[in-house]
């Protein structure tokens, strides 16, 4: 390779942008493998065009190039040296759905779940895109190409190879080519150079299908989930000579994916899912046979570790419907008409009772129910790396796949295995398609740890050969198992590789270290070579789990990310807000996470880690809005991160404006209370824009009004003084203080008419704008004070109107005083919303309530008391329809007010609260039960006014 500046220099002399920071660099050294390589530069063309002239440029510099979609491989096979293309970010459009021909022309960078959603709207639900591994919400269909996706309903629709037409690619020398059945062609058939090209690679791939006969027949295409190596069974005459499905699987190592014809499929009218539990996993595979007579669409499976640690994370209400049992299917039964299907699943229930393995079963038509047991499955990589039953599991052999019918044996063998190595396995997977996805506790911090890593690979790798099987059923070989594909095929198969991939890569640019001369496994290893230091924080990151782990509790939080990408998705729960906004990884929580995790690499020192700009950069759009510490599959925190790293950061340095004015706002809102007019009439004059820009204040967004202290005393006249002896404290926040002190009379009329005596606590405040501003010490200092007003040695309920405090009091509390006093109060916190809820459930029921409302659920709260706390308080209410904005505002305490974060913040609320405010019919109350959701809102529509709960169900208000 030349000298790296010659590359970049020819690629951006020909237009073409190139980044190198060191921020972008460490988003892009890593996917959701076990492994780390940083790339020279990372490009996101726009068009084919800037394909060819990036491949060109590192085709005459011997720079490698590696196509990079969702970068969701579990293999490794999404990371490499040279040039990164990653094609999700711009080259995502869909161009044709075509009904007629059952096909769609797409990008390369278009999502799975984006592509099936598109296809059946544009076909009013009679065809879908098939293909729909767990992380369809974020892989790209470049990207299932690469490796041969297939998903959770493979048992029906197969691999990604059974659903392409024609791929349009761009060839190591800057070529593009279109492989189809029957060989390749210019995609430019004006293009001289290309059709040369297309003839010579077609008539040098027949000849190498001809002089291999005999292996392709016999080595290859022998089971369902045969991905490993290439699929050169596609290139026999019998086959069709069907160039495009023998570059399927190639990971990216023969030719980059930049457009492609897919092939859709028949959506069936009425689906039924039955769940079954079972024993062990060993029972469930047992009954795969029978289960396949049935003609199941999918046929999954999960074991108990998965579901405790769902209900550890999200609450016992995240998993509805699960049968009793320590392992768990999910068949999916479909047909033409419900009573058909309900008809197949009660004789599967009666079928598996009698083989007597089945513990118990059941039919789940409830979509509410049916969607959190598909939700446990597909975020089932994530759940398992850090499970509930403590310590750390990796992927590594996590794509191991047998006939259906030999799935049990394999399994008892392999835990066999797993025992003889000291180590555990979390197994799920394609259990009808005999793929398993089993994470397992390697330790690959140590060099003993490493050791067994590979000797346990390798025997792995011995056992699923014994068993007829695969070393990959749809993730790829990549770094994680290419080495020990000798184990797997003969000398002939494994030279028709290498010659496979020369035909199309001379110079071995692409993808290096992938298949052929493949890197060792426990090369780059991710975990390796951090350096064992101690970095000292304010909150305390489970510093159990870091011991275990053998490493900084700093260090073992931010190294929580493993790569699956949830937060890129486009819908679903709320994480993350600013990707959604901007699409640009370094703006998602994984992004974020792997610049932090390169801090704790790559850092001199401790200190000059904390002062890292491209971490300050990583998190500048970070809203704080702690969706990911719900929504993140592996639990990670980006908010407590942010948090603790400004906290660092800013130690001894001036901060930005906005962290005074808005991060010391309970300070001023002491003295606002005082001169409450004074203040909002200067606020409203030419001066008020003066002072919002010395603040770090955008002008774009109107202020709140402040609030007096009298209209406060009014509000609460008819409580008592006290903190003690009633049943119910109501902990009024700074921001109902300053802002809406209407809605403190609100909550406490409604808790006082629930029959409850109502004390108050209105002179404490939770430092929640300390917090997410990173001023620790004084946050620290704030939430002592508080936390000793409140630990009065009852378990009175202490409830919280602002939600975004009640979760400060519930989450930060404990995690930043670490005190007996902090756990205690903390478990009395309750949000408003769960309040009624509780008080509903004891008997209460208020006068009247609408018959719909409109909601936005505040953030914190959706993280700290759960994704439904709302929606169950408005249906134990009575409330009939209820429609959840389900997203981020885009306000999300200071961000939005700040000047510099206006733009994202309304980019924000364009994904869920602005179409939420469209669609509610004139009159619909809309709830915000936060006060920054409810300044979004008033942003959104001035003339619509956002409700607290509180005030929907007010008894009656206070006149002025």
């Amino acid at each position: 390779m030349t000298a790296p500046m010659d590359v970049l220099s020819r690629i951006e002399a020909a237009g073409v942008s190139v980044e190198t920071s060191g921020l972008r660099l460490a988003a892009y050294s890593y996917d959701a493998s076990n492994y780390r390589v940083p790339p020279l530069a990372v490009v996101f063309p726009h068009r084919v065009d800037d394909v060819v002239t990036v491949v060109r440029a590192c085709a005459a510099t011997g720079t490698p190039v590696v196509g990079r979609g969702g970068g969701t491989s579990m293999a490794g096979n999404a990371i490499g040296p040279g040039v990164v293309l990653d094609f999700s970010r711009h080259m995502n459009r869909i161009h044709t759905i075509d009904e007629t021909s059952g096909t769609a022309d797409v990008d390369a960078g278009v999502v799975l779940s984006v592509l099936s959603r598109s296809a059946e709207s544009a076909t009013e639900g009679a065809l879908t895109f098939a293909p729909d591994p767990s992380s369809k919400t974020r892989a790209t269909v470049g990207g299932a190409v690469g490796n041969d996706a297939c998903g959770n309903h493979s048992v029906r629709y197969g691999r990604t190879s059974d659903h392409v037409v024609e791929l349009d690619v761009v060839t190591s020398d800057g070529v593009r080519l279109t492989a189809f059945a029957g060989g390749l062609r210019a995609t430019d058939p004006e293009d001289a150079h290309a059709v040369a090209r297309a003839f010579e690679l077609g008539e040098q791939l027949k000849e190498l299908a001809q002089e291999h006969l005999a292996p392709f027949r016999t080595e290859l295409g022998r089971i369902q989930r045969q991905v490993s190596g290439y699929h050169l069974s596609h290139l026999l005459p019998e086959k069709g000579f069907d160039v495009a499905r023998a570059l399927v699987g190639s990971e990216g190592t023969c030719a980059l994916i930049v457009r492609a014809r897919m092939r859709l499929v028949p959506k069936a009218p009425s689906a039924l899912l039955v769940c079954l539990g079972y024993a062990d996993v060993v029972d469930a595979a047992r009954d795969i046979p029978a289960i396949l007579e049935f003609s199941p669409a999918a046929v999954e499976g999960i074991d108990e570790v998965i579901v405790d640690t769902m209900r550890l994370r999200r609450g016992a209400d995240s998993v509805l419907g699960m049968p009793e049992g320590k392992a768990f299917l999910y068949v999916d039964l479909d047909g033409e008409r419900p009573e058909d299907v309900a008809a197949d699943a009660a004789r599967l229930l009666e079928r598996l009772k009698a083989d007597g393995r089945l513990v118990d079963g059941r039919a789940v038509p409830d979509p509410h129910e049916r969607a959190t047991l598909w939700r446990v499955r597909e975020d089932g990589a994530g759940l398992s790396s850090r499970p509930a039953s403590g310590g750390e599991s990796w992927p590594g052999w996590e794509d191991s796949a047998v006939a259906p019918e030999h799935l049990a044996d394999y399994l008892a063998d392999f835990r066999e295995l797993l025992d003889d190595y000291g180590l555990t396995g979390i197994m799920y997977g394609h259990f009808g398609a005999g793929c398993m996805h089993i994470r397992i506790t390697y330790d690959l911090r140590t060099d003993a740890g490493r050791k067994v890593y590979r000797d346990f690979t390798a025997a792995a790798a011995e056992l699923v050969v014994r068993h007829g099987g695969s070393l990959s059923g749809e993730h790829g070989d990549g770094r994680a198992r290419s080495e020990f594909l000798p184990i797997m095929y003969s000398p002939s198969v494994l030279a028709a590789f290498e010659a496979y991939r020369a035909v199309w890569d001379r110079s071995g640019l692409l993808n290096p270290g992938s298949i052929t001369e493949p890197d060792p496994i426990d090369a780059n290893l991710a975990l390796a070579g951090v350096p064992d230091r101690e970095w000292r924080t304010h909150f305390a990151l489970n510093p159990v789990d870091a011991e275990a782990a053998g490493t900084d509790p700093w260090v073992h939080a931010v190294q929580g990310c493993i790569g699956v990408g949830r937060c890129r998705a486009d819908s679903g729960g709320v994480m993350c807000p600013s990707f959604r906004a901007t699409g640009d990884e370094k703006d998602s929580t994984r992004g974020r996470a792997r610049v932090l995790q390169d801090m704790v690499r790559g850092a001199r020192s401790v200190g000059e880690g904390w002062r890292s700009e491209d971490v300050r950069g990583a998190l500048d759009l970070c809203l704080a809005c702690k969706a990911c510490s719900h929504d993140c599959p592996a639990g990670v925190d980006m908010a407590t991160y942010k948090a603790e790293f400004y906290s660092h950061y800013y130690a001894g340095r001036m901060r930005p404006m906005s962290h005074f004015s808005l991060g010391w706002l309970p300070r001023w809102l002491k003295l606002t209370g005082w001169v409450s007019p004074l203040v909002n009439a200067v606020l409203a004059s030419p001066v008020g824009k003066v002072v919002a820009r010395t603040g770090g204040l955008t002008t774009e967004r109107a202020l709140p009004r402040f609030s007096s202290r009298r209209r406060l005393r009014k509000e609460l006249a008819s409580l008592g003084g006290d903190a003690g002896g009633g049943d119910v404290l109501l902990f009024v926040d700074s921001f109902t203080k300053g802002f809406r002190p209407e809605v403190a009379g609100a909550a406490a009329r409604v808790a006082a008419g629930s029959g409850r005596r109502v004390t108050c606590e209105a002179d404490a405040c939770c430092g929640l704008t300390w917090i997410t501003t990173g001023q620790l010490d004084t946050a620290k200092k704030v939430l002592s004070k508080t936390v000793s007003k409140l630990d009065d040695g009852t378990d009175t309920p202490i409830v919280v109107i602002e939600p975004s405090c009640a979760a400060a009091l519930r989450q930060e509390a404990p995690e930043l005083l670490g005190t007996q006093a902090a756990e205690r109060v903390s478990a009395r916190v309750r949000s408003f919303a769960q309040a009624v809820t509780e008080w509903v459930d004891g008997g209460w029921q208020p006068p009247t309530v609408p018959s719909a409302v409109t909601v936005q659920t505040h953030c914190h709260e959706y993280s700290a008391f759960g994704a439904a706390v709302q929606r169950k308080a408005l249906a134990a209410l009575g409330v009939a329809q209820v429609t959840e904005a389900t997203g981020c505002c885009g306000v999300a305490g200071t961000f939005g007010f700040e000047a510099e974060h206006y733009d994202v913040s309304m980019k924000v609320a364009q994904q869920a609260l602005a179409p939420a405010l469209k669609r509610a019919a004139p009159g619909t109350p809309v709830l915000a039960d936060g006060f920054s959701c409810s300044m979004q809102i008033r942003q959104l529509a001035p003339d619509r006014q956002s409700l607290h709960l509180a005030e929907l169900i007010d008894p009656g208000a206070v006149e002025d």
